[in-house]
Protein backbone atom coordinates (compact mmCIF):
# COMPACT_ATOMS: atom_id res chain seq x y z
CA UNK A 1 0.00 0.00 0.00
CA UNK A 2 1.00 3.63 -0.10
CA UNK A 3 3.23 4.69 3.05
CA UNK A 4 0.85 6.22 5.81
CA UNK A 5 0.68 9.83 5.51
CA UNK A 6 3.29 10.05 8.58
CA UNK A 7 5.69 8.78 6.20
CA UNK A 8 4.63 10.35 3.58
CA UNK A 9 5.00 13.46 4.96
CA UNK A 10 8.67 12.79 6.11
CA UNK A 11 9.68 12.25 2.59
CA UNK A 12 8.18 15.12 1.28
CA UNK A 13 9.83 17.47 4.31
CA UNK A 14 13.08 15.47 3.45
CA UNK A 15 13.12 15.94 -0.21
CA UNK A 16 12.14 19.91 0.10
CA UNK A 17 15.33 20.10 2.39
CA UNK A 18 17.22 18.39 -0.45
CA UNK A 19 16.17 20.50 -3.14
CA UNK A 20 16.99 23.71 -1.26
CA UNK A 21 20.37 22.44 -0.87
CA UNK A 22 20.94 23.12 -4.35
CA UNK A 23 23.97 20.48 -5.05
CA UNK A 24 24.11 21.46 -8.61
CA UNK A 25 26.78 19.16 -10.83
CA UNK A 26 28.00 21.02 -13.63
CA UNK A 27 30.72 18.24 -14.52
CA UNK A 28 33.39 19.85 -12.95
CA UNK A 29 35.41 18.65 -9.84
CA UNK A 30 34.53 21.74 -7.53
CA UNK A 31 31.23 21.57 -8.55
CA UNK A 32 28.17 19.48 -7.00
CA UNK A 33 29.19 20.23 -3.37
CA UNK A 34 26.99 17.20 -2.37
CA UNK A 35 28.68 17.54 1.05
CA UNK A 36 25.57 19.24 1.99
CA UNK A 37 22.87 16.33 1.23
CA UNK A 38 25.32 14.01 2.87
CA UNK A 39 25.14 16.23 6.19
CA UNK A 40 21.53 16.13 5.93
CA UNK A 41 21.46 12.37 5.30
CA UNK A 42 23.98 11.69 7.79
CA UNK A 43 22.02 13.74 10.42
CA UNK A 44 18.73 12.15 9.85
CA UNK A 45 20.03 8.51 9.42
CA UNK A 46 21.92 8.57 12.56
CA UNK A 47 18.70 10.24 14.55
CA UNK A 48 18.06 6.28 14.49
CA UNK A 49 21.31 5.74 16.54
CA UNK A 50 22.71 4.02 13.10
CA UNK A 51 26.58 4.62 12.66
CA UNK A 52 27.63 6.56 9.28
CA UNK A 53 30.46 6.44 7.10
CA UNK A 54 31.62 9.17 5.06
CA UNK A 55 33.65 9.24 2.03
CA UNK A 56 35.17 11.90 0.31
CA UNK A 57 36.05 11.71 -3.53
CA UNK A 58 37.16 15.23 -3.58
CA UNK A 59 36.36 18.17 -1.56
CA UNK A 60 32.63 19.06 -1.15
CA UNK A 61 31.95 15.68 -3.26
CA UNK A 62 30.82 13.59 -0.19
CA UNK A 63 28.97 10.40 -0.40
CA UNK A 64 27.61 8.24 2.88
CA UNK A 65 26.88 4.57 3.47
CA UNK A 66 24.76 3.24 6.37
CA UNK A 67 24.11 -0.06 7.05
CA UNK A 68 21.69 -2.20 9.20
CA UNK A 69 23.20 -5.65 9.89
CA UNK A 70 21.94 -8.84 8.72
CA UNK A 71 20.90 -11.64 11.29
CA UNK A 72 22.25 -14.27 8.29
CA UNK A 73 25.50 -13.51 7.02
CA UNK A 74 24.59 -15.96 3.87
CA UNK A 75 21.23 -14.00 3.34
CA UNK A 76 21.44 -11.78 0.24
CA UNK A 77 22.20 -7.94 0.67
CA UNK A 78 20.55 -5.16 -0.52
CA UNK A 79 21.61 -1.53 -1.21
CA UNK A 80 19.60 1.42 -1.59
CA UNK A 81 21.03 4.01 -4.01
CA UNK A 82 19.95 7.11 -4.02
CA UNK A 83 22.32 10.25 -5.40
CA UNK A 84 22.05 13.53 -4.26
CA UNK A 85 23.26 15.58 -7.28
CA UNK A 86 21.16 17.58 -9.37
CA UNK A 87 21.43 18.53 -13.13
CA UNK A 88 21.96 22.69 -13.91
CA UNK A 89 18.96 25.22 -14.63
CA UNK A 90 17.89 28.29 -16.52
CA UNK A 91 16.07 29.85 -14.27
CA UNK A 92 14.30 32.12 -16.76
CA UNK A 93 11.91 28.77 -17.98
CA UNK A 94 11.03 28.33 -14.42
CA UNK A 95 7.40 29.17 -13.13
CA UNK A 96 8.84 29.00 -10.01
CA UNK A 97 11.75 28.87 -7.88
CA UNK A 98 13.63 26.07 -8.84
CA UNK A 99 15.53 25.31 -5.75
CA UNK A 100 12.38 26.57 -3.49
CA UNK A 101 11.21 22.92 -2.83
CA UNK A 102 7.73 24.30 -2.69
CA UNK A 103 4.37 22.10 -2.43
CA UNK A 104 2.01 23.47 -4.76
CA UNK A 105 -1.39 22.02 -5.25
CA UNK A 106 -0.04 18.56 -4.16
CA UNK A 107 3.30 18.95 -6.13
CA UNK A 108 6.87 19.19 -4.69
CA UNK A 109 8.66 21.95 -6.87
CA UNK A 110 11.95 21.70 -7.59
CA UNK A 111 15.63 20.78 -9.59
CA UNK A 112 15.93 16.91 -8.39
CA UNK A 113 12.15 16.15 -7.33
CA UNK A 114 12.12 13.93 -9.82
CA UNK A 115 16.01 12.89 -10.78
CA UNK A 116 16.59 11.95 -8.13
CA UNK A 117 16.50 13.58 -4.90
CA UNK A 118 12.15 12.24 -4.51
CA UNK A 119 13.32 8.73 -4.95
CA UNK A 120 16.48 9.38 -2.86
CA UNK A 121 14.33 10.89 0.12
CA UNK A 122 11.90 7.72 0.27
CA UNK A 123 14.66 5.52 0.84
CA UNK A 124 16.08 7.11 4.05
CA UNK A 125 12.61 7.65 5.05
CA UNK A 126 12.48 3.71 4.64
CA UNK A 127 15.65 2.91 5.92
CA UNK A 128 15.56 5.10 9.11
CA UNK A 129 11.68 3.89 9.63
CA UNK A 130 12.88 -0.10 9.81
CA UNK A 131 15.98 1.30 12.24
CA UNK A 132 13.38 2.94 14.45
CA UNK A 133 11.30 -0.06 14.36
CA UNK A 134 14.18 -2.32 15.31
CA UNK A 135 13.60 -4.13 11.84
CA UNK A 136 16.33 -6.82 11.25
CA UNK A 137 16.57 -8.19 8.20
CA UNK A 138 18.02 -11.29 7.01
CA UNK A 139 20.52 -9.79 5.00
CA UNK A 140 22.33 -6.57 5.30
CA UNK A 141 20.20 -3.56 4.40
CA UNK A 142 22.70 -0.87 2.64
CA UNK A 143 21.50 3.02 2.49
CA UNK A 144 24.26 4.71 -0.14
CA UNK A 145 23.73 8.55 -0.51
CA UNK A 146 25.64 9.02 -3.63
CA UNK A 147 27.28 11.74 -5.51
CA UNK A 148 28.69 12.62 -9.03
CA UNK A 149 25.60 10.69 -10.41
CA UNK A 150 25.12 13.22 -13.20
CA UNK A 151 28.32 13.48 -14.84
CA UNK A 152 29.33 9.91 -14.91
CA UNK A 153 30.06 9.02 -11.28
CA UNK A 154 33.92 9.76 -11.89
CA UNK A 155 33.59 11.17 -7.59
CA UNK A 156 30.34 8.68 -6.66
CA UNK A 157 29.57 5.37 -7.47
CA UNK A 158 32.16 4.42 -9.53
CA UNK A 159 35.08 5.89 -7.38
CA UNK A 160 33.58 3.59 -4.31
CA UNK A 161 33.73 0.55 -6.75
CA UNK A 162 37.45 1.55 -7.50
CA UNK A 163 38.52 2.82 -3.86
CA UNK A 164 35.88 0.88 -1.56
CA UNK A 165 33.76 -1.60 -3.14
CA UNK A 166 32.90 -3.52 -0.03
CA UNK A 167 31.45 -0.76 1.39
CA UNK A 168 28.71 -0.95 -1.22
CA UNK A 169 28.81 -4.22 -2.13
CA UNK A 170 25.39 -6.27 -2.55
CA UNK A 171 23.40 -8.92 -4.31
CA UNK A 172 20.75 -6.60 -5.37
CA UNK A 173 20.07 -2.67 -5.47
CA UNK A 174 17.51 -0.48 -5.89
CA UNK A 175 18.02 2.86 -7.84
CA UNK A 176 16.01 4.94 -10.12
CA UNK A 177 14.27 5.05 -12.16
CA UNK A 178 10.67 3.30 -12.55
CA UNK A 179 7.28 3.23 -11.80
CA UNK A 180 4.94 4.74 -14.85
CA UNK A 181 2.02 3.03 -15.69
CA UNK A 182 1.42 1.74 -19.14
CA UNK A 183 -0.54 -1.19 -20.84
CA UNK A 184 -4.23 -1.41 -21.21
CA UNK A 185 -7.49 -1.63 -19.41
CA UNK A 186 -7.61 -5.34 -19.40
CA UNK A 187 -3.91 -5.48 -18.73
CA UNK A 188 -2.48 -2.59 -16.86
CA UNK A 189 1.72 -2.58 -16.00
CA UNK A 190 3.88 -0.63 -14.57
CA UNK A 191 7.45 -0.79 -15.95
CA UNK A 192 10.56 -1.07 -13.78
CA UNK A 193 14.17 -0.42 -15.63
CA UNK A 194 16.37 -3.60 -15.11
CA UNK A 195 19.05 -2.20 -18.09
CA UNK A 196 20.34 0.62 -19.63
CA UNK A 197 22.23 1.87 -22.56
CA UNK A 198 25.98 2.00 -22.70
CA UNK A 199 27.46 5.33 -22.14
CA UNK A 200 30.60 6.37 -24.62
CA UNK A 201 31.15 10.36 -24.68
CA UNK A 202 34.37 10.90 -27.09
CA UNK A 203 35.99 13.77 -27.39
CA UNK A 204 37.06 15.05 -31.15
CA UNK A 205 39.98 17.49 -31.13
CA UNK A 206 40.32 19.11 -34.42
CA UNK A 207 43.74 21.06 -35.10
CA UNK A 208 44.18 24.26 -37.68
CA UNK A 209 46.59 26.97 -38.25
CA UNK A 210 46.51 30.18 -35.98
CA UNK A 211 46.36 33.05 -37.90
CA UNK A 212 44.42 36.49 -37.84
CA UNK A 213 40.59 37.05 -37.89
CA UNK A 214 41.23 39.88 -40.86
CA UNK A 215 42.96 37.56 -43.09
CA UNK A 216 40.59 34.43 -43.29
CA UNK A 217 41.01 33.92 -46.93
CA UNK A 218 42.66 30.32 -47.53
CA UNK A 219 42.98 29.65 -43.62
CA UNK A 220 43.11 26.73 -42.13
CA UNK A 221 40.56 27.01 -39.70
CA UNK A 222 40.06 24.65 -37.28
CA UNK A 223 36.19 25.91 -35.96
CA UNK A 224 35.24 25.03 -39.93
CA UNK A 225 36.57 21.50 -39.96
CA UNK A 226 35.15 20.76 -36.38
CA UNK A 227 31.46 22.74 -38.37
CA UNK A 228 31.97 20.35 -40.80
CA UNK A 229 32.11 17.29 -38.46
CA UNK A 230 29.77 18.25 -36.68
CA UNK A 231 27.08 18.43 -39.26
CA UNK A 232 28.30 15.34 -40.54
CA UNK A 233 27.80 13.61 -37.13
CA UNK A 234 23.87 15.16 -36.78
CA UNK A 235 22.85 13.73 -40.16
CA UNK A 236 24.66 10.54 -39.52
CA UNK A 237 22.33 7.13 -38.83
CA UNK A 238 23.51 4.13 -37.45
CA UNK A 239 21.45 1.31 -38.24
CA UNK A 240 19.06 -0.50 -36.00
CA UNK A 241 19.89 -3.26 -33.36
CA UNK A 242 17.23 -4.72 -31.17
CA UNK A 243 17.65 -5.92 -27.75
CA UNK A 244 15.79 -8.48 -25.99
CA UNK A 245 13.00 -7.01 -24.54
CA UNK A 246 12.14 -4.69 -27.58
CA UNK A 247 8.89 -6.74 -28.64
CA UNK A 248 7.21 -6.49 -25.05
CA UNK A 249 8.46 -2.25 -25.12
CA UNK A 250 6.81 -2.36 -28.79
CA UNK A 251 3.58 -4.37 -27.87
CA UNK A 252 3.27 -2.45 -24.73
CA UNK A 253 3.54 1.10 -26.35
CA UNK A 254 1.22 -0.29 -29.35
CA UNK A 255 -1.41 -0.60 -26.13
CA UNK A 256 -0.67 2.66 -24.46
CA UNK A 257 -1.06 4.61 -27.68
CA UNK A 258 -3.34 2.47 -29.72
CA UNK A 259 -0.83 1.69 -32.43
CA UNK A 260 -2.19 -0.22 -35.58
CA UNK A 261 -1.17 -4.12 -35.79
CA UNK A 262 0.63 -3.22 -39.42
CA UNK A 263 2.61 -0.28 -37.29
CA UNK A 264 3.79 -2.66 -34.67
CA UNK A 265 4.71 -5.47 -37.79
CA UNK A 266 6.68 -2.69 -39.03
CA UNK A 267 8.36 -1.71 -35.59
CA UNK A 268 9.57 -5.27 -34.83
CA UNK A 269 11.35 -5.75 -38.56
CA UNK A 270 15.04 -3.95 -38.82
CA UNK A 271 14.16 -3.20 -42.60
CA UNK A 272 11.10 -0.87 -41.89
CA UNK A 273 11.82 0.36 -38.25
CA UNK A 274 13.26 3.45 -39.29
CA UNK A 275 10.12 3.60 -41.54
CA UNK A 276 7.57 3.42 -38.79
CA UNK A 277 9.57 5.74 -36.33
CA UNK A 278 9.63 8.42 -39.39
CA UNK A 279 6.09 8.29 -39.32
CA UNK A 280 5.56 8.83 -35.24
CA UNK A 281 4.51 11.92 -33.59
CA UNK A 282 8.24 13.26 -32.36
CA UNK A 283 7.65 12.61 -28.87
CA UNK A 284 7.19 8.73 -29.28
CA UNK A 285 9.54 8.40 -32.41
CA UNK A 286 12.33 9.80 -30.57
CA UNK A 287 12.07 7.88 -27.59
CA UNK A 288 11.85 4.26 -29.71
CA UNK A 289 14.79 5.58 -31.90
CA UNK A 290 17.05 6.08 -28.77
CA UNK A 291 15.92 2.81 -27.87
CA UNK A 292 16.81 0.88 -30.87
CA UNK A 293 20.03 2.68 -32.49
CA UNK A 294 23.62 3.80 -31.63
CA UNK A 295 22.78 7.37 -31.08
CA UNK A 296 25.35 10.43 -31.55
CA UNK A 297 24.60 13.77 -30.52
CA UNK A 298 27.67 16.56 -30.45
CA UNK A 299 26.81 18.57 -27.68
CA UNK A 300 29.51 20.57 -26.63
CA UNK A 301 32.19 23.02 -28.83
CA UNK A 302 34.94 24.62 -26.98
CA UNK A 303 38.30 26.87 -28.55
CA UNK A 304 40.03 28.87 -26.39
CA UNK A 305 40.96 31.70 -28.55
CA UNK A 306 39.09 35.26 -29.35
CA UNK A 307 36.85 36.63 -31.66
CA UNK A 308 39.96 38.18 -33.47
CA UNK A 309 42.01 34.54 -33.56
CA UNK A 310 41.63 32.13 -36.34
CA UNK A 311 41.09 29.21 -34.24
CA UNK A 312 44.44 25.94 -33.94
CA UNK A 313 42.37 24.14 -31.53
CA UNK A 314 38.17 23.01 -31.39
CA UNK A 315 37.13 20.19 -29.18
CA UNK A 316 33.97 18.66 -29.95
CA UNK A 317 32.31 16.47 -27.05
CA UNK A 318 29.90 14.23 -28.72
CA UNK A 319 27.58 11.73 -26.48
CA UNK A 320 26.85 8.26 -27.60
CA UNK A 321 24.85 5.92 -25.99
CA UNK A 322 25.45 2.27 -27.26
CA UNK A 323 22.77 -0.54 -27.99
CA UNK A 324 23.34 -4.12 -25.69
CA UNK A 325 26.54 -6.00 -27.83
CA UNK A 326 27.88 -2.74 -28.64
CA UNK A 327 31.66 -2.12 -28.18
CA UNK A 328 34.44 0.47 -28.59
CA UNK A 329 35.60 -0.92 -31.72
CA UNK A 330 31.98 -0.50 -32.63
CA UNK A 331 31.77 3.42 -31.76
CA UNK A 332 34.78 4.29 -33.63
CA UNK A 333 33.28 2.66 -36.70
CA UNK A 334 30.71 4.59 -36.78
CA UNK A 335 32.32 8.33 -36.01
CA UNK A 336 34.33 7.30 -38.50
CA UNK A 337 31.75 6.75 -40.92
CA UNK A 338 30.03 9.72 -40.01
CA UNK A 339 32.95 12.35 -41.04
CA UNK A 340 34.47 10.46 -43.29
CA UNK A 341 37.99 8.84 -43.10
CA UNK A 342 39.57 12.13 -45.01
CA UNK A 343 38.29 14.27 -41.55
CA UNK A 344 38.47 11.62 -39.12
CA UNK A 345 42.61 11.24 -40.33
CA UNK A 346 42.77 14.78 -38.47
CA UNK A 347 41.11 14.00 -35.54
CA UNK A 348 42.26 13.13 -32.07
CA UNK A 349 40.12 10.60 -30.36
CA UNK A 350 39.76 10.72 -26.48
CA UNK A 351 37.33 8.74 -24.73
CA UNK A 352 35.23 10.36 -21.55
CA UNK A 353 33.40 7.67 -20.66
CA UNK A 354 33.18 3.77 -22.06
CA UNK A 355 30.82 1.74 -19.69
CA UNK A 356 29.28 -0.84 -22.20
CA UNK A 357 25.41 -1.70 -22.11
CA UNK A 358 24.50 -3.70 -19.37
CA UNK A 359 21.29 -5.57 -17.84
CA UNK A 360 19.96 -7.43 -14.81
CA UNK A 361 17.72 -10.97 -15.44
CA UNK A 362 14.16 -10.43 -13.49
CA UNK A 363 13.87 -14.44 -12.31
CA UNK A 364 14.85 -13.04 -8.97
CA UNK A 365 13.13 -12.84 -5.50
CA UNK A 366 14.27 -9.03 -5.32
CA UNK A 367 11.74 -8.70 -9.10
CA UNK A 368 9.36 -11.29 -7.53
CA UNK A 369 8.81 -8.90 -4.16
CA UNK A 370 8.84 -5.79 -6.27
CA UNK A 371 5.83 -7.11 -7.78
CA UNK A 372 4.14 -8.40 -4.37
CA UNK A 373 4.89 -4.46 -3.16
CA UNK A 374 2.80 -3.46 -6.97
CA UNK A 375 0.30 -5.62 -6.34
CA UNK A 376 -0.28 -3.83 -2.67
CA UNK A 377 -1.21 -0.77 -4.26
CA UNK A 378 -2.80 -1.48 -7.70
CA UNK A 379 -3.80 -5.13 -7.35
CA UNK A 380 -4.27 -5.80 -10.94
CA UNK A 381 -1.09 -4.57 -12.23
CA UNK A 382 2.01 -6.38 -13.65
CA UNK A 383 5.83 -5.18 -13.98
CA UNK A 384 7.15 -4.58 -17.45
CA UNK A 385 11.03 -5.26 -17.80
CA UNK A 386 12.28 -1.87 -19.80
CA UNK A 387 15.69 -0.55 -20.69
CA UNK A 388 16.68 3.12 -20.39
CA UNK A 389 17.98 5.20 -23.00
CA UNK A 390 20.55 6.99 -20.39
CA UNK A 391 22.62 6.19 -17.89
CA UNK A 392 22.13 5.69 -14.08
CA UNK A 393 24.72 4.32 -10.91
CA UNK A 394 22.85 0.56 -11.98
CA UNK A 395 25.84 -0.02 -14.30
CA UNK A 396 28.43 0.32 -11.73
CA UNK A 397 26.85 -2.14 -9.33
CA UNK A 398 26.22 -4.51 -12.24
CA UNK A 399 30.09 -4.46 -12.80
CA UNK A 400 30.24 -5.50 -9.45
CA UNK A 401 28.02 -8.59 -9.38
CA UNK A 402 24.78 -7.21 -8.57
CA UNK A 403 21.37 -6.99 -9.73
CA UNK A 404 20.19 -3.67 -10.49
CA UNK A 405 16.60 -2.17 -10.89
CA UNK A 406 15.37 1.21 -11.52
CA UNK A 407 12.26 1.20 -9.22
CA UNK A 408 9.94 3.65 -7.91
CA UNK A 409 5.93 4.02 -8.41
CA UNK A 410 3.93 6.49 -9.89
CA UNK A 411 0.57 8.03 -9.93
CA UNK A 412 -1.39 6.42 -12.89
CA UNK A 413 -2.36 10.33 -13.70
CA UNK A 414 1.10 10.53 -14.08
CA UNK A 415 1.97 10.18 -17.89
CA UNK A 416 4.88 9.03 -19.66
CA UNK A 417 5.26 12.51 -21.50
CA UNK A 418 4.75 14.79 -19.04
CA UNK A 419 7.24 12.54 -16.76
CA UNK A 420 9.76 12.63 -19.15
CA UNK A 421 9.47 15.89 -19.86
CA UNK A 422 10.33 16.77 -16.39
CA UNK A 423 13.93 15.07 -16.64
CA UNK A 424 16.55 17.64 -16.93
CA UNK A 425 13.50 20.47 -17.95
CA UNK A 426 12.05 23.14 -17.21
CA UNK A 427 9.52 22.97 -13.97
CA UNK A 428 10.57 20.06 -12.46
CA UNK A 429 8.24 18.77 -9.73
CA UNK A 430 6.57 15.60 -8.10
CA UNK A 431 3.18 15.10 -6.88
CA UNK A 432 2.43 13.60 -3.28
CA UNK A 433 0.46 10.59 -4.32
CA UNK A 434 3.98 9.61 -5.89
CA UNK A 435 5.94 10.46 -3.29
CA UNK A 436 3.63 8.08 -0.87
CA UNK A 437 3.63 5.08 -3.73
CA UNK A 438 7.08 5.05 -3.80
CA UNK A 439 8.14 5.11 0.14
CA UNK A 440 5.20 2.38 0.09
CA UNK A 441 7.11 0.34 -2.44
CA UNK A 442 10.50 0.28 -1.04
CA UNK A 443 9.19 -0.11 2.50
CA UNK A 444 6.62 -3.53 1.23
CA UNK A 445 9.90 -4.41 -0.98
CA UNK A 446 12.71 -4.47 1.58
CA UNK A 447 10.19 -6.26 4.23
CA UNK A 448 9.39 -9.06 1.95
CA UNK A 449 12.90 -9.48 0.42
CA UNK A 450 14.75 -9.28 3.80
CA UNK A 451 12.11 -9.85 6.62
Amino acid sequence: MPATQDLTNKTVDLLQHMIRNECVNEGTEESGQEVRNADLLQAYIEGAGLDVERYDAAPGRTSIVARIEGSDPNAPSLCLNGHTDVVPVNIDGWDRDPFGGELIDGEVWGRGAIDMLGLTSAMAVVFRHLADTNFRPKGDLIFFGVADEESGSKYGAQWMADNHPDAIRSDYVLTENGGLHGGSEGRPTVTMNVGEKGVAWRRLRVRGTPGHGSRPYGADNALIKAAAIVQRVAEYQTPPRFHEMWRSQVEDLGQNHGLSNDLIDMLLDPKSVDEAIASMPLGVGSHLHSCCHMTLSPNVLVSPTKTNTIPDVVDIDIDIRTMPGETPQDVQKYITDAIGPELAAEVEFTPLMNDMSSMSPIATPLWDSLQKAVSNAFPTTEMSPGIIVGFTDARVHRNLGAVAYGAGLLSPDLSPAEYGSRFHGHNERIDVESIGLTTGLYLDTVSDLLG
